[in-house]
């Protein structure tokens, strides 16, 4: 276990790492940008599943711009399925509102899970504007350093060769064909923060490009976290409480409180 983290493999990939390691301090670009993400919930009784999802795109002003919800009745239901395409269908009715777009998550998850059949929507919304990115505060990637034998994900080994701001060579990959090729960079928009994880469709982006991308992210960041992403994601949250109210709403609490009744 402890080969992870020490000996000459380890050194190794370190030192790629650092090869690959773009030393930069981005400076504030006043731009309007906004985060999108979406998040669903469910609650069973007596086999019937009550369930409301809901996406919602919002400024890093905090001015809303699209707020999209749905629910409904029934059991196997594909949530997440649900809950994507209406992230993608809050991009497109943002992409032209803002200079950024920024969409919570990892293009990946678009092209290789169960919403493959998403996938035409995504490449038309993306390639409209050309102003979306898909951003990860985590990512379990192997890509760039499995040469080496790396064991541990790619942003494990950027984030022992530095403390300090900047960004590691754009990686392109090509698995999902032509239409959808995904260009991706770990970056750091300031000392001591945590590295996330930008995405991209299509091969042709350069450093040029990253660096004015870190300047527009860096002016509405907090903790090296873009401020609209964290707005998106707790104006999207649909707690049990918020479905209990709906319970209420649908005449159904008598049903969930029978059991409680004959106990």
């Amino acid at each position: 276990m402890l080969s992870i983290l020490k000996g000459p493999k380890f050194e190794q990939i370190l030192q790629k790492a650092r090869a690959n390691w773009n030393d930069f301090t981005p400076t504030k670009e006043n731009v309007s940008t906004a985060g999108i993400d979406s998040s669903f919930n469910n609650t069973k009784f007596q086999g019937i599943e009550l369930w409301a999802t809901t996406a919602v795109s919002i400024k890093s002003d905090g001015e809303i711009l699209v707020d999209l919800h749905e629910s409904g009745l029934g059991s196997d239901t594909d949530l997440s399925r649900i809950a994507s395409k209406m992230e993608i269908d809050a991009c497109e009715k943002t992409v032209e509102q803002v200079d950024l777009v920024l969409m919570d998550g990892s293009l990946h998850s678009q092209f290789m899970t169960r919403q493959s059949a998403l996938d035409a929507q995504v490449v038309r919304t993306m390639n409209k504007k050309r102003n979306v990115i898909f951003i990860a505060k985590t990512s379990n990637t192997k890509k760039q350093f499995e040469n080496l034998g790396s064991l541990a994900g790619d942003i494990f080994y950027y984030n022992h060769i530095t403390n300090g701001p900047g960004f590691s060579e754009i990686f392109v990959e090509k698995n999902y064909g032509l239409d959808k090729i995904i260009s991706s960079t770990f970056v750091r928009l300031s000392d001591s923060t945590p590295i996330i994880k930008l995405e991209f469709l299509g091969g042709k982006h350069d450093n040029d490009e990253i660096k004015s991308i870190m300047n527009k992210l860096f002016k509405t960041s907090i903790g090296g976290y873009p401020y609209a992403l964290k707005l998106a994601h707790n104006n999207c949250k649909i707690s049990d409480k918020e479905l209990g109210k709906m319970v209420s709403l649908l005449g159904l609490s008598n049903e969930i409180g029978s059991r409680e009744v004959l106990g």
